[in-house]
């Protein structure tokens, strides 16, 4: 069987709202929302509707986008870069951009970890000192009643 004929045997793999919601860990109502949102675009078969391939991966760059904080503009942006040709400068400056300033925003982020880390550390130092100091006091002895 030749390459065209295997390929016309076996038409491209669809998907359905409940195998991608499985397969990814998401409920089919966020599937649908970013349909809403025009980031997935299936095509009907009756009332069902009929995902494919690039549905597929369109959905897997939208939950590596939200994985990595990204807004859904720029989750959107990312997913249209997929679809056009890869040399369009303008578009990848303006993803270059928006990628820059939520590394910025990310960093400023683990600096205040750090910090709020560091004060954490402190207060546990002082917390262990302190019960060390109570713990090596002499005990009262404690009065009975006549």
């Amino acid at each position: 069987m030749t390459a065209a004929h295997r390929s016309h045997a076996s038409p491209a793999r669809t998907f359905t709202i409940t195998e991608l919601a499985q397969e990814f860990d998401v409920t089919p109502r966020a599937i649908r929302f970013y349909e809403d949102m025009g980031l997935l675009e299936p095509t009907r078969a009756g009332r069902n509707r009929v995902y494919s391939h690039r549905d597929r991966t369109r959905l897997k760059l939208t939950l590596r986008g939200k994985r990595l904080g990204l807004s859904l503009s720029e989750i959107k942006q990312l997913v249209e870069m997929y679809d056009s040709p890869a040399d369009t400068a303008p578009q990848l400056q303006a993803f270059l951009q928006v990628l820059r300033a939520h590394r910025a925003q990310l960093e400023q982020q683990l600096d205040d970890l750090k910090v709020t880390l560091d004060e954490i550390g402190q207060h546990e130092a002082r917390c262990q000192k302190l019960l060390a100091d109570v713990a090596a006091r002499p005990r009262r002895p404690s009065r009975e009643p006549a």
